[in-house]
């Protein structure tokens, strides 16, 4: 694996030096040009948690995927650049309030003057790294902060149009990429999962984010949303142009 090839994959050649500026606008960039999708998963092409192979999806096919993938490729490289970076698992809490299979989310710890929450394998979330010391950070997505509980684990919480939820809840054990078999197998197998059900492709812009739901696209830009409906074949385009994916042999 080459990290210098993954830098010029995100247009992050120039980043190589770590620093908290260089950290942010590496977490901002990738989240910009390597999308969150689950388009295997929908596919039934097995994902394994490997970094080669992640990498030569990544990297080499020009692919994006889920938190597994994402967070676990860009741990790797934080580490390649100098960074003091792990993994950590998170306990999803959706929508409706009910909360996920437990540590079934793969997130990044950074320590730099002080510990950054930092992911680039959640979707539609922040594009900055979050201090764990509860201080608010807005961006174009809203403004998040890191809760810190009384029984050791910190929710991420972000607030967004006047509405408050607690998106994830994690501890900061470190954890190695294979501790996260079970839920990788369960995020591609399970009626329960959120990735089980439709093709998902999302990536973040400089000012808003893009996402392909099934057939319907959604832009946000300036906190103006505009949605499209698609046909198959402009659907197969939108991959192609929007988000670099070009499936062989499937729609």
């Amino acid at each position: 694996m080459d990290h210098i090839n993954y830098l010029k994959r995100f247009q992050a050649s120039d980043l190589t030096e770590p620093s908290f500026e260089h950290l942010a606008e590496l977490q901002f960039r990738h989240m910009q040009h390597v999308p969150f999708e689950n388009l295997d998963v929908i596919r039934r092409v097995p994902i394994y948690l490997n970094l080669l192979t992640i990498y030569e999806k990544l990297v080499t096919a020009k692919r994006g995927g889920y938190c597994y993938e994402l967070n676990g490729l860009f741990h790797w490289l934080l580490n390649e650049l100098g960074y003091d970076a792990h993994l950590i698992s998170a306990t999803v809490c959706r929508p409706n309030g009910q909360w996920a299979k437990a540590d079934t989310h793969a997130a990044i710890v950074v320590q730099m003057e002080q510990p950054y929450l930092v992911d680039v394998g959640f979707g539609d979330s922040t594009i900055q790294p979050i201090p764990l010391n509860g201080t608010e950070r807005t961006d174009s997505s809203g403004t998040y902060w890191v809760e810190s509980r009384e029984d050791g684990f910190f929710d991420l919480i972000r607030r967004r149009n006047g509405a408050q939820r607690t998106l994830y809840r994690f501890n900061r054990e470190s954890k190695s990429l294979v501790d996260f078999h079970e839920g990788c197998v369960f995020n591609q197998v399970s009626k329960e999962s959120t990735f089980t059900h439709a093709d998902l492709a999302t990536r973040a812009t400089e000012s808003g984010r893009i996402t392909l739901s099934d057939c319907e696209l959604k832009v946000k830009e300036n906190g103006n949303e505009t949605k499209i409906v698609l046909t198959t074949e402009e659907k197969k385009n939108v991959l192609a142009e929007t988000f670099g994916i070009v499936l062989d042999g499937a729609d």
